[in-house]
């Protein structure tokens, strides 16, 4: 029993690590990475996908140092998210149940109570953000969704 114990807790901490999830190209639809298309000049759609277990909000500021990157790399001085949404659920980790249960059976009932685990072996599910920018020069218009691309790629930057 002892054993058992042990096997599932050393189980239970295997299943808490992250695998890394890394700045770079995906190099498919479902990688982890970032993608992107130009809608039109000035214009993007990006998508970074985090790896299993990765914190969604790595994903959404790898999302937005990509589109820093590019904002900069066509000679753009900010940049504005018109849209975005998460796609997938974080992983909330392992979990405990407790069941109980009774008949009777004619002349005979009885009870019974289980404890269980569980966890995912394979490090969780992953989430992917999807954002829509707009890019500009000269002076940033005012709001929460407009960043500078060259403080928020200094600032968001180091973190990778």
């Amino acid at each position: 029993m002892k054993r058992m114990i042990v096997a599932a807790a050393a189980l239970s901490l295997a299943a808490c690590a992250t695998a890394p999830t890394l700045y770079q190209p995906a190099a498919g639809p479902q990688a982890v990475g970032y993608s992107d298309y130009r809608i039109e000049p000035g214009r993007y759609r990006i998508t970074f996908r985090g790896g299993p277990g990765a914190p969604p909000q790595q994903v959404m500021d790898y999302a937005l140092v990509r589109a820093a990157d590019l904002a900069i790399a066509d000679g753009y001085d900010w940049f504005r998210v018109a849209d975005r949404f998460m796609e997938g659920r974080p992983d909330r980790g392992p979990s405990v149940g407790v069941g109980v249960g009774g008949g009777n059976y004619g002349y005979r009932s009885g009870v019974n109570v289980g404890l269980g685990t569980t966890f995912n072996l394979g490090g969780g599910p992953s989430v992917a953000s999807t954002i829509e920018v707009v890019m500009g020069r000269g002076e940033r218009p005012r709001g929460g969704d407009t960043y500078d691309a060259r403080a928020l790629r200094r600032s968001l930057g180091e973190r990778i």
